[in-house]
């Protein structure tokens, strides 16, 4: 059965009540008309753009044209009309430091004074962004997870004496079920400040959640994977220290972080416009004042709550984390080098040497260092332990125990040693060796001729040796080369009072006096 056409003096009587106030089920208590019927012809009134008044004074034929045609009328909606160009402006805006859908609707307003309410303004504006997906909601457990992450906008600091600015990168750390957030500045994403950061925030919550949640950006993950990411070796290090657990989100899945996505954009709001309203000059000094901002905010109530961030920390998770390493954490590096054939393995951070057992020549080792300490590992086993030079003078790092024993002799060459030897064959051999150190000539060659002079006294003895010294000192040569000659010639038995020539002439009587000759 078709639906009976209804009357015009009825439409012109459900738009005379609708034009006094009363809503669809009123009019459809005093009409008797069905209220979908009613939100009809409504509908068409709204979208003609018309007043009752100019509807009122319509002939039937021309009110039947406007609202008992079967198709739909293409009327124009003038609130919608206005916004629909503003949309890509408003979603920009969002996109901004400390803009908030707040001032976006108060942004639109001023463009649009008789506009739409918030509640159907941002349900346009969300349908336009395409963020009305449905979405799970998860409920955190108090000491499960801490979410971290770099934001994307930066701080800065000026160089005071320069005026270069400098960009400065912000970590945010979030706790998942009571949602206390930590913020701070560091210099770069690199894998020391991340953990820095990862370290800063740990300390600042004071325990340790049961696992570290990242992005998987390449300060934490060597391989990304939608099931299972691969640490880098540096930040799987750094969660055994504190025995906690590193557990990446899934690539191209930000809602796995949604909590410090959130966050990030909170920190735009309460922290980067209060920061960018100051010069710095030092990031000791910014992040002091970040500290400060972020009391103000951990402590501000929950919207649409009772109770704080800092309160339902300090109710719910504080308890439920696991207490602290006592110590810090520090980062370890890993390089791999070739064994030299002098036995030293290359740090090329420091372009210095450092010894290992001299049977590894020429095997490739792998070598984990920090800040204060290097260790060099051949397969899985530790070889070598030295504490990490920063100084500028040495080179060549050297254990004795790594050296073949031939070369262990050869490493304990220096001045007091030779001297020690020395006086212990003989006053003529210390002085004789005094003077071959003394000479202008590089070191290692003096501890040569010292040390095949020193020699000598095993093989002809002390007697020999401390006479071919003085007959040396007595020609005022002095090398290695000349006491063997001496020795070999056997000059050293010479008594050096015959080689010294005599000047008083001998008393004779033919000897003829200097009269003689007046």
């Amino acid at each position: 059965m078709s639906n009976k056409t209804i009357e015009m003096f009825t439409i012109r009587q459900i738009l005379r009540l609708y034009s006094t106030g009363m809503g669809a089920k009123s009019i459809s208590k005093s009409t008797g008309v069905a209220r979908n019927t009613i939100k009809k012809y409504l509908y068409r009134y709204v979208l003609s753009e018309k007043t009752f008044e100019e509807i009122e004074a319509m002939s039937d034929a021309e009110m039947s044209q406007l609202f008992l045609i079967k198709e739909p009328i293409v009327g124009l909606n003038r609130r919608l009309s206005e916004l629909e160009p503003l949309l890509p402006i408003l979603a920009s805006m969002l996109k901004k430091r400390g803009v908030t859908k707040g001032k976006v609707y108060e942004f639109y307003l001023t463009h649009c004074v008789d506009g739409y309410k918030s509640s159907s303004f941002l349900e346009k504006l969300n349908r336009f962004m395409q963020v009305g997906k449905p979405s799970l909601k998860m409920t955190h457990k108090a000491g499960d997870k801490m979410f971290v992450d770099f934001t994307g906008q930066k701080l800065h600091l000026v160089d005071a004496d320069t005026g270069e600015i400098k960009d400065l990168e912000v970590f945010v750390a979030i706790l998942g079920c009571s949602q206390l957030t930590f913020v701070m500045a560091v210099h770069s994403q690199c894998k020391e400040d991340f953990i820095l950061g990862c370290e800063s925030a740990l300390h600042f919550f004071g325990g340790v959640p049961q696992a570290i949640v990242p992005d998987n950006l390449k300060s934490a993950v060597t391989k990304a994977s939608k099931y299972e990411a691969q640490l880098n070796d540096t930040f799987a290090a750094f969660a055994e220290h504190y025995h906690t657990f590193g557990c990446p989100t899934r690539t191209y899945k930000p809602k796995d972080k949604a909590l410090v996505e959130g966050a990030v954009k909170i920190s735009y709001t309460t922290i980067f416009s209060k920061i960018d309203q100051k010069v710095y000059h030092h990031l000791d000094e910014m992040n002091k004042d970040i500290l400060v901002h972020l009391e103000v905010h951990n402590n501000a109530k929950l919207t649409g709550e009772n109770y704080s961030r800092m309160q339902q920390f300090i109710d719910v998770e504080k308890q439920a984390l696991q207490p602290l390493n006592p110590y810090l954490f520090e980062p370890t590096t890993v390089q791999l080098s070739t064994v030299n054939k002098y036995g030293h393995v290359l740090l090329s951070v420091d372009k210095r040497f450092y010894s290992v057992p001299y049977k590894l020549i020429g095997k490739r080792l792998k070598v984990k260092y920090t800040t204060t300490q290097l260790q060099v590992y051949n397969e899985n086993e530790i070889v070598a332990v030295h504490d990490r030079y920063h100084g500028k003078d040495l080179k060549y790092i050297t254990t004795q125990d790594h050296l073949a024993s031939h070369h262990k002799y050869a490493t304990d060459w220096n001045p007091q040693k030779f001297m020690t030897t020395a006086n212990e064959i003989g006053a003529g051999v210390a002085q004789y060796i005094a003077k071959i150190l003394a000479r202008e000539v590089y070191p290692e060659q003096s501890y040569r001729s010292c040390s095949g002079v020193l020699n000598f006294a095993k093989r002809v003895g002390n007697t020999r040796l401390i006479n071919a010294c003085k007959r040396a000192d007595s020609y005022g040569i002095y090398n290695y080369g000349i006491i063997d000659q001496i020795l070999r010639s056997k000059a050293d038995a010479i008594p050096m009072e015959d080689e010294i020539p005599t000047t008083d002439m001998p008393t004779h009587e033919n000897v003829r006096g200097a009269d003689y000759f007046e």
